[in-house]
């Protein structure tokens, strides 16, 4: 990876963490416009989830509704949604570089 490329992908990783650590903090406790209008539509919600959340509501179980929880588990989501991100994006760039190299031998 370039020095530059490695720069620009902890800064994109540090601004994405400070946000992940105010969100808990600015957000707001009313409900949002599609969970109040689901709330309206469906009296009675509660059902069984076909797959249990690992990270219900964006707290941590174990911390109930703090902040500490929001934080930790906006953190974890984060690193995991970047982590995959490039992941997929070396994958996609190894195929990339494997295909020019073989149409540059042609």
């Amino acid at each position: 990876m370039k020095a530059r490329d490695k720069k620009f992908l902890i800064g994109g990783l540090i601004i994405a963490l400070v946000i992940a650590v105010l969100a808990p903090f600015l957000a707001s406790s009313n409900p949002d416009g599609l969970e109040s209008t689901a709330e309206k539509l469906m009296p009675n919600p509660e059902t069984e989830p076909v797959l249990e959340s690992p990270l219900p509501d964006y707290t941590l179980p174990a911390l109930g509704d703090s902040p500490l929880g929001g934080v930790i588990s906006l953190v974890l989501g984060t690193v995991l949604v970047l982590g995959v991100a490039y992941g997929i994006g070396a994958i996609f760039k190894g195929d990339a570089g494997e295909e020019g190299n073989e149409s540059s031998e042609d």
